[in-house]
């Protein structure tokens, strides 16, 4: 079963970028400066960021459908964006080191079925839930903090 990772769009990001740490915070967002890798994992290019970069911390509504699974949670992206990242089946780097949380959604919006995965489990996980043909997308977060890190896409 083929499938697509893609980051975030990084053009929701871009205003946060120019603020100082009190607009960010009105806008309950912080700013970081990264010391350390793992550790702040890019949701737009889906990479840790290096140490010495900067990373703003902000609320991101990953499912914004009126269903019991909206969601929303914190997640880290770079100041410093170029385009969002595009995985073909593959996953990327930065989910190697995590345990993830695999939830698969219907049309609906509903989950149907969900896996935990220990690091280096995810393709073959992402593509076990693919074989149930009601599976459209598959969210994929870290299943310590509960982060949003990325969706995977019937390709």
């Amino acid at each position: 079963m083929d499938y697509v990772i893609e980051g975030l769009d990084p053009a929701a990001f871009k205003p946060y970028f120019g603020l100082d740490d009190t607009q960010l915070k009105s806008r309950n967002a912080a700013r970081f400066q990264v010391d350390a890798k793992p550790g702040y994992p890019c949701r737009v290019s889906l990479e840790d960021a290096q140490v010495g970069e900067t990373v703003i911390l902000l609320n991101h509504v990953s499912r914004a459908d009126n269903t019991p699974y909206r969601a929303s949670h914190a997640i880290f992206v770079r100041e410093r964006l170029g385009e969002g990242a595009r995985f073909r089946n593959a996953v990327p780097e930065v989910f190697h080191s995590c345990i993830l949380s695999l939830r698969g959604f219907d049309e609906a919006g509903m989950i149907i079925d969900a896996r935990l995965r220990q690091p280096g489990e995810a393709d073959s996980d992402l593509r076990g839930l693919f074989e149930n043909d009601a599976v459209v997308e598959i969210d994929v977060h870290n299943a310590i903090r509960g982060c949003f890190s990325a969706r995977a896409r019937r390709a």
